[in-house]
């Protein structure tokens, strides 16, 4: 028996909370809520709870809490403050991120499980007390729009003021949709501590877990502060969602939205899942389009199309290479008075921040994630130390946001026109494709996406990895289920979005990129075309590819640049061979990786390698576009 479990509900938060704070907590009509808190009040043992509500002043709270724990410290813009993790918390912690498992269920080897009972009674030892001597912050938030058949209620425990009020930027308030939900029982539940800190970063690391139970939609997490392993709404949830998802029918995904001007005042919106680090804020940042969402969405069906909602209300975006030219509306934000927390990047004695390849003139020291800062300075290992973590962040609202689309907070979400699925791909995928159907589209382009690693994991870079729909982190079922489950959502669709691929990272055999940055402006008008069939295209065997006078239209109109032929035929041509490669790579996968795989996997990539082999043979291992 935990230990006051002989206590009822009641008796603890009246011994724990202050008469404010618990009439806020029971003016919210939820028995399960309740106990909920009540546990783990009792098991983490904070020296004070603070409860907050939508209220601004209890807002104020969790900001001015953040910088008297100097979690955060306040830069010279106002609204703009400066966190740092500690310089082993600096990234996802894939190794101890783990799915708890009831007894006799398997979801396959590339899902990282631990025993329930085990992993369950581990995490709660180290819960024990682990609060004391710091303040817990119970927050309330809804995943999805509000009133919407969409949301989400959840609740956080974390004594960390970084945490919560980086929540506060990324979510929005759940305290009155509480109230709304009554003594609704399927919330989603987030138990966070920070642990003993040195120096207002977690100490013990060694210690660090991040549990996530499924059966009782509940997640844990441990001796650290990073907004990818803390912030429970955000990665940890999907696994939650997306075991809800599968059993009810609708889809959680590791996408952004975004609206694309077509011809007119036309609008199509797009949802698309990248790995971190591929290009996925920036594209759906991209100059003169409209951002809904820029990481994870909830898809649903509705009048034979896809409909889908930003999950969230901000962006926790990763900053390296944010400059003026080519992220002009993220730079202006970042440059402006309003609420942003920086994290892991350069504070300079003046309080204006630096990182890399912000742009050509780096300061000459300050203060960043090892501490004290100057060119050349190194590690313990002798590694030189970067003006800032490769994956430091910003976190911001979207309410910052010039091209933040109003249609972000409709209850009906938006119709999906098309999915794109894109990742870190030197050598095989074009830079643009579009599937010849759903089928076709989810098999060979989400279910068989790979992508290079980046410093957003911890980790070896650079090496080629299978993530499928850019999800498999964050699965909570079998990979097999997953396929299946978008398999089947596509198919009574009298509407179904296209699907696409994407590649901004094809090189050439010196290194050098094939694609600008700003190309993708390009293949986004493209996409939004085929949207709507008003252009054609080029059938290859791995899908449709444009056609280069459409190109060259479309780069003269929206970058005023020319495109050449010699460029389209370097960026467009059939990479037989590779393809090849990557499609027995797939096969192999799911033929011994993958529990419950999906019979038209094999049948659908044997049949995309059955007309690669034909074009080989007919016309070699590489081939121009022009002649196909």
């Amino acid at each position: 028996m935990e230990k006051g479990a002989e206590k009822s509900t009641v008796v603890i938060l009246k011994e724990r909370l202050d008469e404010k704070q618990y009439n806020k907590l029971y003016a919210l009509k939820n028995p399960a809520m309740h106990d909920f808190i009540a546990r783990y009040v009792d098991l983490c043992n904070p020296d004070s709870i603070f409860v907050c509500t939508d209220q601004k002043e209890d807002l104020e709270y969790i900001r001015s809490a953040s910088v008297r724990n100097t979690e955060e410290i306040k830069l010279r813009l106002a609204g703009h403050t400066i966190h740092y993790d500690g310089y082993f918390d600096q990234a996802r912690d894939k190794i101890n991120t783990k799915i708890l498992l009831p007894e006799g269920v398997k979801i396959g080897k590339s899902i990282n499980t631990v025993d329930r009972k085990e992993g369950w009674e581990e995490v709660h030892s180290i819960f024990r007390d682990l609060m004391k001597g710091h303040e817990l912050y119970v927050r309330f938030f809804c995943l999805g729009p509000l009133n919407s058949e969409f949301s989400i209620p959840c609740v956080q425990l974390t004594d960390s003021a970084y945490v919560a009020h980086s929540e506060d930027l990324l979510y929005r308030q759940g305290y009155e949709q509480f109230k709304r939900f009554g003594d609704f029982p399927g919330f989603f539940k987030f138990v966070h501590s920070a642990g003993e800190l040195t120096n207002s970063v977690s100490k013990n690391t060694g210690k660090r877990r991040v549990y996530i139970d499924i059966k009782e939609n509940t997640v844990y997490s441990t001796n650290t502060q990073y907004g990818g392993n803390t912030i429970g709404l955000k990665k940890l949830a999907m696994r939650l969602a997306i075991q809800r998802a599968s059993r009810e029918g609708w889809l959680t995904e590791h996408m952004f939205v975004m609206g694309v001007n077509g011809p007119g005042s036309r609008v199509s919106y797009f949802s698309g899942a990248f790995p971190s680090m591929c290009g996925k804020t920036s594209t759906s940042m991209v100059e003169g389009e409209k951002i809904i969402g820029d990481d994870i969405a909830y898809l649903r069906k509705k009048k034979g199309a896809v409909y889908g909602v930003n999950v969230e209300k901000g962006i926790f975006g990763i900053i390296q290479g944010v400059n003026a030219k080519d992220d002009k509306l993220i730079w202006e934000a970042l440059h402006s008075e309003g609420e942003i927390i920086f994290s892991n990047i350069l504070r300079t004695e003046k309080g204006d921040v630096y990182w890399i390849d912000k742009d050509s003139n780096p300061p000459e020291k300050g203060i960043n994630h090892s501490g004290e800062w100057y060119p050349g300075k190194k590690d313990k290992e002798g590694k030189e130390v970067d003006v800032s973590h490769k994956n430091a962040r910003f976190t911001l609202s979207m309410t910052l946001l010039k091209n933040r689309d109003p249609e972000m907070e409709n209850p009906e979400g938006v119709k999906i026109g098309g999915i794109i699925y894109g990742g870190r791909d030197s050598d095989t995928w074009v830079p643009v494709e579009e599937s010849f159907d759903w089928q076709h589209g989810i098999i060979t382009k989400g279910a068989s996406l790979e992508s290079e690693t980046t410093a957003a994991t911890l980790g070896q870079e650079g090496v080629r990895k299978f993530n499928p729909m850019s999800n498999l982190d964050f699965l909570s079922i079998t990979i097999g289920r997953y396929i299946r489950d978008n398999l089947e959502f596509g198919k009574d669709l009298s509407s179904p979005p296209k699907i696409f691929s994407v590649n901004y990272f094809l090189k050439d055999e010196e290194g050098g990129w094939f694609n600008e940055r700003e190309d993708k402006r390009v293949w986004l008008k493209w996409m939004e075309l085929r949207v709507h069939n008003d252009v054609e295209a080029i059938k290859t065997p791995t899908g449709y590819i444009p056609e280069y006078e459409d190109l060259s239209k479309l780069f003269q109109d929206v970058l005023n640049k020319e495109y050449t032929e010699d460029s389209y035929v370097k960026q467009f041509t059939m990479r037989v061979r590779e393809n090849i490669n990557k499609t027995d790579r797939i096969l192999d996968i799911y033929k011994n990786d993958v529990l419950d795989s999906p019979g038209e996997m094999t049948e659908v990539l044997n049949l995309q390698k059955e007309r690669l082999l034909k074009v080989q043979k007919r016309l070699g291992d590489y081939v121009s576009p022009f002649d196909l």
